[in-house]
């Protein structure tokens, strides 16, 4: 399982990143607090996206992890 750190600004991003996750075959965790939903969820990464969200993989996909790149905080 890979954790990763990450800042989505607007919904524009939330789409993106969600679109991303929906083509992974795999789980995909979006944490933030206590509060953890689907990441595949739009309406659940939505709400959770005026903070930074820690995202949990359980799998491995090259193009999924390009997205998680582009909104990782640094």
């Amino acid at each position: 399982m890979k954790n990763t750190l990450i800042r989505l600004n607007s919904p524009e991003a939330v789409q993106e990143f969600v679109n991303a996750a929906a083509k992974c075959s795999f789980d995909i965790d979006a944490k933030y607090n206590r509060i953890i939903v689907d990441a595949k969820s739009f309406l659940g990464v939505l709400g959770l996206s005026t903070n930074p969200i820690s995202v949990y993989s359980h799998g491995e996909d090259v193009a999924f992890e390009k997205t998680l790149e582009k909104f990782a905080v640094c």
